[in-house]
């Protein structure tokens, strides 16, 4: 150490600790290149040599195997930045400036916080005073060049990376499916239940459109699907579990299953936080794509297929929402319908009417991105109707045919998710026969291995009854599910189509699919009527003209034939008497509820119909009082006259208040001594030509 570096080092600097920083920039350097580790190490004597303890000089070592390009994931040096920070270092000792930081940005933070502190750093060429001009930039120098260094050996590792993979010979991970054979070319898996697991992953979405429709179909026929491990000490297993959403996506965006090499479908890009961001790359941009480079499970058209389901079925905002797979929900038309006044495409709205759902086609795109009124509004109920008629008549000719190619698909899906549940077996028993020949093998004395063989070897025979039990529970339940009497059910599907169409019964979720196999997207525009526009499967088209819906009060309307029919009956009947009538007929109101009296009176004033008092007075019909004029007696007298049947009422509501008819020129009179037991109707009385009544005082 030279005379120098000793004149650097003062008391002051003495009295902190001393921070040796060691890394290395991967795990394989690590383990291999143990020289460099060993000088790192070493820098502790010279911090000995300047004057600090060795108990003083304290190594940070936790990112060995870390980059030093960013300071983001190394924890050793954020840990070194705060003890600089904090005033507790004295000098900071590294190898060289690489070591610490190959960054400019973080290493000349670095040297700001040391020049702040009075912090010293130290590397194999001497120790420097960040405080100082000519030590600062002679460390600012290194940095720079140290930097550079990076960027020329990343240049050099990347352009021959591309190089590789221009020639399609680059090495990169096998997705699963997929192995390297002996020669290093990548071939499909050997193992026969890995290949049928994929093929039945392609098949099952190329059946459905969905990545969600392709997990529950796994998870409801008990099928597991491969994944390979690629950490730890079971690195290159391949191991079962049940399918994820999340990796039907991945194999589905994956272009390798086509047999294509590809390079560069990934960036990466760094944040203002500097963390790293990886973005996909449209298929244009890719750097390398080499088409039928090996074997693989489907053709490109198919691939291409595949990514315009997935786009369509994509859920995002604004202009990324395209056509949707069939759904939960009543609205027929969901995910087909396109605005014919701005060419967007419509949404679905739901609301409650008569305690059940109804849609409502929307085109909002422009109120949500712009605040602009809703472009069209419709009521979807008489449109789901009328494509529902269409898809029957369009549908029914060929049902026959549909029906058997139903039926056979249903056999042959079955088939295929028994044999994987019969793979699975067999992979379960070789693996128990496998674990019961490790327990024989071993000796029997020692039972700490003996003991955890033994362990493994009955968790693999529950796995394998497991396995046995499930195969034969979802066999039993398919032969359930396909009878002679379904297969006669499908076969009769060409004359009862409509019907089932119809039935309430049939989820709306089987309508949706059946629609999306017939309409490729219908274009809707609200004028004087509604105009839809049909493009169907193959390029035909048709259009249809529908009436504007009725309005919302005008759907809660009562017919005019319940209104007729209550103007007629009010002149017979009360509002009790006439509701009851309304609804013994199988009328019912416009809210679709049976009528009531309250309800009979609400439509008479509404629509303005005579009420039946004004009808009864019109007839001649005298009041109480009226009749009790004419008879010459009290008003309470009448009453209980008309309830002798001596007078003759009628009700004009439902609280017996009556109108009397006029007695005429021989009303009935009063009666002394004639007991009430003998009294006589009024009919009676007239039969016999005498009026006599009963009076009593």
């Amino acid at each position: 150490m030279n005379q120098d570096a000793h004149q650097k080092v003062k008391p002051s600097h003495l009295k902190r600790n001393a921070y040796l920083y060691v890394r290395q920039s991967t795990l394989r350097q690590v383990l291999e290149n143990t020289e460099s580790t060993q000088r790192q190490y070493a820098l502790r004597q010279q911090a000995v040599a300047l004057g600090w303890p060795l108990d003083r000089v304290i190594v940070i070592d936790t990112d060995l195997g870390q980059s030093g390009a960013s300071a983001v994931d190394r924890e050793g040096f954020q840990r070194l930045v705060t003890e600089v920070s904090l005033a507790r270092a004295g000098i900071v000792l590294g190898l060289e400036v690489s070591r610490l930081a190959r960054n400019s940005m973080d290493w000349h933070r670095l040297l700001e916080i040391c020049a702040l502190t009075d912090t010293l750093i130290l590397d194999e060429d001497g120790v420097y005073d960040p405080a100082h001009f000519n030590d600062r930039l002679l460390l600012g120098l290194k940095g720079t060049m140290s930097e550079a260094e990076l960027h020329v050996l990343r240049a050099r590792l990347q352009e021959g990376i591309r190089n590789k993979a221009r020639r399609g010979e680059l090495f990169v991970r096998p997705a699963m499916g997929f192995v390297y054979n002996a020669d290093g070319r990548l071939v499909i898996d050997p193992d026969q239940q890995v290949q049928q697991s994929v093929r039945v992953l392609f098949e099952t979405f190329r059946r459905t459109g969905s990545a969600m429709a392709t997990v529950k179909f796994f998870a409801r026929q008990g099928l597991q699907f491969p994944r390979r491990v690629h950490t730890g000490p079971n690195k290159g297993d391949t191991v079962w579990a049940g399918l994820e959403h999340s990796r039907v996506l991945r194999i589905l965006h994956n272009p390798r299953y086509t047999g294509a090499f590809v390079y560069g479908r990934t960036h990466t890009r760094k944040t203002v936080d500097g963390d790293c961001v990886i973005e996909r790359v449209p298929q244009e941009e890719w750097e390398v794509l080499i088409r039928e480079k090996h074997a693989g499970y489907i053709d490109w058209d198919e691939y291409e297929r595949n990514q315009r389901h997935l786009r369509d079925n994509c859920q995002a905002r604004g202009a990324d929402r395209r056509k949707s797979p069939a759904r939960e929900g009543p609205a027929l038309l969901q995910g087909l319908l396109i605005c014919g006044c701005c060419g967007k495409r419509m949404t679905v709205r739901y609301h409650s009417r008569r305690g059940q759902l109804s849609p409502d086609y929307v085109c909002q795109r422009e109120g949500i991105e712009h605040g602009e009124p809703v472009c069209q509004h419709i009521p979807g109920s008489g449109i789901d109707e009328a494509i529902g008629n269409i898809l029957v008549e369009a549908v029914t000719p060929v049902t026959l045919e549909v029906a058997l190619a139903v039926q056979q698909e249903l056999q042959s899906r079955l088939e295929e998710a028994d044999r994987l549940r019969q793979q699975q077996v067999e992979r379960s028993r070789y693996e128990a026969e496998l674990a019961r020949r490790r327990y024989l093998r071993v000796d029997p004395d020692n039972r700490l291995v003996a003991d955890s063989l033994e362990a493994d070897w009955n968790a693999r025979l529950k796995m394998l009854a497991e396995a046995q039990e499930l195969c034969e529970r979802q066999r039993e339940q398919d032969r359930i599910l396909v009878t002679d009497q379904q297969r006669a059910a499908i076969l009769s599907l060409a004359n009862r189509f409509p019907q089932l169409w119809r039935n309430p019964a049939t989820p709306d979720r089987e309508r949706k699919r059946m629609v999306r196999l017939l309409l490729e997207d219908v274009t809707l525009l609200r004028g004087e009527n509604i105009t839809l526009y049909l493009r169907f499967k193959g390029g035909a088209h048709r259009t249809i003209q529908l009436p504007l819906p009725l309005r919302s009060w005008e759907q809660r309307q009562t017919s005019k034939e319940a209104v007729t029919e209550i103007d007629h009956l009010l002149d017979l009947y009360t509002y009790p008497e006439i509701a009851f009538k309304l609804n013994e007929a199988g009328m019912s109101s416009g809210e679709g509820k049976p009528f009531t009296a309250r309800i009979v009176a609400r439509i008479q004033r509404s629509y303005q119909l005579t009420p039946r008092y004004d009808r009864l007075r019109k007839a001649g019909m005298l009041t109480v009082d009226e009749m009790a004029a004419v008879l010459g007696i009290g008003a309470q007298r009448v009453k209980i006259w008309n309830r002798h049947g001596l007078i003759r009422s009628h009700a004009y509501n439902g609280k017996n208040d009556c109108l009397y008819e006029h007695p005429g020129t021989n009303p009935p009179r009063k009666a002394m001594g004639v007991k009430l037991s003998k009294r006589r109707s009024a009919g009676q009385l007239l039969a016999q030509g005498a009026m006599e009544v009963q009076y009593e005082a």
